[in-house]
């Protein structure tokens, strides 16, 4: 399952950062400390996360090195470690390292994230995320990912959709978010976990320098399902 936009209304723009979870492969327990059953209860104020936070003792910096220029943002692992962390271990594994800008929107999106994206035209991209079964390090704790290589929503920070920031996309789902996440343009307040609407995507980062890069792939040509004409490429993304 894929959703797609064809225009620019928010429902649309809703379903536009969604991504296509892929069946988990078995229905066991997904552990985090072989303690919760994150598969189906979002992360909130546990102490666990607490602790985790508490020893990150400072934020890191990851460098997007693409084909429009470099840019870098902060990642919130004060406040946001499970997502945060998954998106380290994802980057130090090289697994976005090649991989395509595979939806842009002007006057509101960049996403990115997908494996399928490898090729810039595939027709499956924005339909896949991480291995299952997966696991990675959480300042010291375990964090797995279920079956269909999702992740815990981790619904604590009130951080808004504001220009420059890194949110995970997800099915609209509970639980469904992996690699994919996307990096607001303008401010996407309707896309906040903890607002009215029904969209819950929080915010795990922020551009921190190369806003410029950010907005000059935000601007270019698009085909019909959003995808860049011409491929922009994620050659290499370091964290520092």
């Amino acid at each position: 399952r894929r959703f797609v936009a064809l225009d620019t209304t928010k429902h649309t723009m809703l379903a536009s950062i969604a991504r296509a979870v892929r069946p988990a492969t078995f229905h066991g327990r997904s552990t985090f400390v072989d303690r919760s059953r994150l598969a189906t209860r979002p992360v909130t104020h546990r102490a666990s996360v607490r602790r985790m936070a508490a020893a990150a003792s400072s934020n890191p910096i990851a460098v997007f090195d693409t084909s429009e220029g470099t840019f870098e943002a902060e990642l919130f692992m004060d406040r946001m470690p499970i997502t945060a962390s998954n998106f380290v271990d994802l980057a130090n594994t090289g697994f976005y390292d090649g991989l395509h800008f595979h939806r842009v929107i002007d006057n509101f999106m960049l996403q990115f994230g997908c494996p399928h994206s490898k090729d810039a035209k595939s027709p499956r991209s924005g339909t896949g995320g991480p291995k299952g079964g997966t696991s990675y390090d959480c300042n010291g704790e375990t964090v797995k990912r279920d079956g269909g290589g999702n992740i815990p929503d981790e619904l604590i920070d009130q951080t808004s959709n504001e220009p420059g920031t890194l949110s995970m996309a997800n099915t609209g789902q509970p639980n469904s978010g992996g690699s994919q996440f996307f990096i607001n343009t303008v401010h996407n307040d309707f896309l906040d976990w903890f607002g009215p609407g029904p969209s819950k995507h929080p915010v795990f980062g922020k551009v921190t320098s190369g806003m410029d890069v950010v907005n000059k792939i935000g601007v270019c040509k698009t085909d019909r399902n959003d995808c860049p004409v011409t491929p922009v490429k994620m050659n290499k993304i370091t964290i520092k």
